[in-house]
Order: structure tokens, then sequence, then C-alpha cells
């Protein structure tokens, strides 16, 4: 089975968090899709670049997620999504790039 390429894993659970979210107006069936996501994408961080690096996309995941809500109030929602959404891909793609 082919692998998902985890910078598209992330950013997909982060978008599809906001996503399902706000149309189903079930937030904690957003939080589902994050939580899946983040798991599927913390496993291929992990195979490619170790614990250290699990841990710290891990985080960085994480902390998109929680920055993507004061960023909101300053740009709008979806802006502020696809902002984070881009940042977690980008350094995803910076830890694993040469290891997968």
């Amino acid at each position: 089975m082919p692998r998902i390429p985890s910078p598209l894993t992330a950013a997909a659970g982060l978008v599809g968090e906001y996503a399902v979210a706000r149309w189903t107006k079930k937030r904690p069936l957003g939080g589902a899709v994050l939580a899946v996501a983040g798991g599927v994408a913390a496993r291929e961080w992990q195979r490619a670049g170790g614990a250290k690096a699990s841990v710290g996309l891990t985080s960085a995941y994480v902390a998109a997620f929680a920055g993507s809500h004061p960023l909101a109030k300053k740009i709008g929602a979806w802006p502020a999504v696809f902002s984070v959404a881009g940042a977690v891909a980008a350094a995803s793609w910076a830890v694993t790039r040469d290891k997968g």
C-alpha cells in the first residue's frame, strides 16, 4: 500500500478538522479528524525521522492547531487554517525530505 506523504497528511488533518467542525457543527467530530490525521502523520514522522522528529513535528502540529485560533481573529478563519497547515507541511517536508 503506498504511503501518503506526511506533509500532506498533516496539512489535510488541520484543514479537514476545521472543515468538518464547521460544516457539521460538531467540534468533537473535527477533533477526531485532527487526531487521526495527526496519529498517521506522527507514525510516518517516526519512521522517516526517528523519535525526535516525531515529537518535534507532533508538537508543531498541536501548536499550529492552537495557534490558528488567535490568528483567525486577525486574518480570518480559513486564511489562518491554511497558513498553519502550510507551515506544518513545510516543517514536515524540511525534517523528513531526505529520509523517506
